[in-house]
């Protein structure tokens, strides 16, 4: 019985994984510096439609929800509404940061991006942060 739930949930996690977003950039940033990992933060506005297509296919892919739920601390913010360092400027949205645990931009890529490309953003924001 116990294989059967554990199996259920398992593929639960897989079919309807999204992202782990933090509640706000003070929070996903203490778990950084917590767990040593990078930060990715996403600024985007409300009324923007490349956030939503951002949004709609590149962060609902399950190998992109998979690499930023295991290996970044993500916190996605709105622009003009949302507290976060005034020093993560996004003149365009979407604007993707990738932050050590003291909060020092190591990388940062504005726009739209596909799945495959996206990833590929990932893998380098994740060396750039390892120097």
């Amino acid at each position: 019985m116990k294989k059967v739930l554990l199996l259920a949930l398992l593929m639960l996690n897989l079919f309807g994984a999204e992202i782990g977003w933090n509640d706000s950039f003070a929070a996903a940033q203490a778990k950084a510096k917590k767990e040593s990992k990078p930060m990715l933060v996403i600024i985007t506005t409300e009324q923007c439609r490349w956030c939503r297509k951002l949004e709609a296919t590149t962060l609902s892919d399950d190998e992109v929800i998979s690499k930023i739920n295991t290996r970044f601390i993500p916190v996605h913010v709105t622009r003009d509404k949302s507290v976060y360092p005034k020093t993560l400027t996004a003149k365009m949205v979407p604007m993707s940061y990738f932050l050590d645990g003291n909060g020092k931009v190591i990388y940062s890529i504005p726009g739209y991006w596909s799945s495959e490309d996206y990833q590929s953003i990932l893998d380098d924001a994740l060396r750039k942060a390892k120097k």
